[in-house]
């Protein structure tokens, strides 16, 4: 990808599009021609901030982070990332959903949280005065400094170090007349215009689209489309492990504090947001976070090289294909198919449970022998065989009109057992709900009926049941239905 614009310090250029995708709209995207000039408007405005009684009276917590190899992305079906796993736990720590906001334009992050839309913005955001003047900041998270990422010669293996070094930037004070390319509404470009200023002399600084990320910026020095540009040490370092081309030993800035951004009124939400960081960080857990992401070279290395890595390939599984062609014979998204099976078996066609259901699907030895399974093992027969049955049970609940409340009802049956799920429905009659919906209504008596006042009730036929397990089954296979729609085409 080309570079949108070069200039030298104090000419400012500024475009792109926001593309934003929330749990709610299931993958769905708000886009404009004049996106960020809208927030850019409607930015003096003071919309009611997202204060701490106002996310958790609506349950939800509305973060927005960005698509990167460190914040968010989808690995071997599973979706990863810091920014995400922290995110997560705040939420529960304040006892909300989290619905994540993904900005495919950096450059409007700060904007986007100054209109009300989100409550948080998560992308390790570097600390700087001009920040504070558009947002609150919570305490850091970590510390990072700035560093120059240049190319290596081509043929640098076969060079003498000597000659190696002398065609590397080694001082800041080198790259005066030279260009360097960063998004413009970022950190790095702010420090190249410092640095410029305490020179005395210009860096040409070529600007880059907002809805590319650091990491993607990396990559097009790596591949000789741009000659350098500038990252935090911590992305800088896990990519030049994977890039040996990569040199990022010279600092471009001092020690900084990457930290995360709320509404400058939300004082109770930051105040919140301060004490769960506080607590956080006297847990192992939040450096094991850490050093996954920005430490674990070999981890990166073996993500970057999957064929399941979302930010390089459009895949879910090795059993894509496979999924695709029964969902497509009992009209599923096959994506909702994969999240499902990853549920039950996260792709291991070996895998065994202690009932003894086996393979993708995690058929029984019954079910299988009724729906001619003859190896519960093979991918291709335990799908056949597991849509076959998702296919019956679906069936079975004609009499509900929402297709997507039918198939909530389906999974949970797929679970528990189709007569488990038919006492929720009755007992949900009984109790004045609605028997056709199975959120908040007959979802809320599966998780009844593991209470011995309601599994006795007369109109429960199959008895106890540890409701919970299929109440959080079918509310994680579509969380993660909403993770894959963003990734997977």
């Amino acid at each position: 990808m080309k570079s949108s614009a070069l200039f030298s310090v104090g000419s400012f250029v500024r475009k792109g599009i926001l593309f934003v995708f929330t749990a709610v709209m299931l993958g769905g995207c708000v886009q404009g021609d004049d996106q960020e000039g809208r927030y850019a408007r409607d930015y003096k405005k003071t919309p009611r901030p997202a204060v701490l009684d106002s996310v958790k009276s609506r349950g939800v917590l509305r973060a927005m982070t960005t698509y990167s190899a460190t914040s968010y992305f989808l690995y071997r079906g599973q979706a990863m990332g810091f920014e995400y796993e922290l995110l997560q736990r705040f939420a529960d720590d304040l006892g909300v959903r989290l619905e994540i906001v993904i900005s495919r334009d950096i450059d409007s992050l700060l904007y986007v949280l100054k209109s009300g839309e989100v409550d948080l913005v998560a992308h390790g955001l570097t600390v700087t005065r001009d920040r504070r003047e558009k947002a609150a900041f919570t305490d850091h998270l970590y510390l990072t400094r700035q560093v120059l990422v240049q190319r290596k010669p081509t043929n640098w293996r076969r060079m003498h170090w000597s000659a190696v070094e002398r065609a590397l930037v080694h001082d800041v004070i080198e790259l005066i007349g030279d260009t360097v390319s960063v998004r413009r509404n970022s950190s790095y470009f702010d420090r190249l215009v410092n640095l410029s200023s305490e020179m005395g002399g210009d860096i040409v600084i070529d600007t880059l689209p907002g809805h590319l990320s650091t990491e993607e910026i990396i990559r097009m020095v790596v591949d000789g489309e741009i000659k350098q540009t500038v990252a935090d040490n911590n992305i800088a370092d896990i990519n030049a492990t994977y890039y040996p081309i990569l040199n990022v030993d010279v600092p471009v800035s001092f020690s900084q504090k990457v930290a995360w951004a709320v509404h400058p009124d939300a004082d109770s939400l930051l105040a919140a947001a301060n004490d769960w960081i506080a607590r956080l960080k006297k847990e192992t857990d939040y450096y094991v976070i850490f050093n996954n992401y920005f430490k674990n070279r070999h981890a990166y290395r073996k993500r970057a090289r999957s064929d399941f890595y979302s930010l390089t390939n459009n895949r879910i599984s090795p059993y894509d294909e496979i999924i695709r062609k029964y969902a497509e014979d009992i009209g599923w998204d096959w994506r909702l198919l994969a999240s499902l099976i990853y549920q039950e078996s996260q792709f291991e066609p070996g895998a065994r449970a202690w009932t003894d259901a086996k393979g993708l699907m995690q058929i029984m030895p019954a079910t299988a022998e009724e729906l001619g399974v003859k190896d519960r093992s093979d991918p291709a027969e335990s799908v056949r065989g597991g849509t076959r049955y998702l296919n019956r049970l679906y069936g079975r609940f004609d009499e509900v009109p929402d297709s997507l409340q039918r198939l909530k009802f389906t999974m949970a049956s797929y679970n528990c057992g189709f007569g488990h799920v038919r006492d929720a429905q009755r007992l949900a009659e009984k109790r004045g709900l609605d028997p056709l919906v199975w959120d908040d209504h007959v979802a809320e008596m599966i998780l009844a009926l593991s209470y011995p006042r309601n599994f006795n009730d007369p109109v429960v036929y199959y008895g106890y049941v540890r409701g919970i397990e299929p109440y959080n089954y079918v509310n994680e296979i579509f969380e993660r239905y909403v993770h894959y729609s963003r990734f997977v085409e």
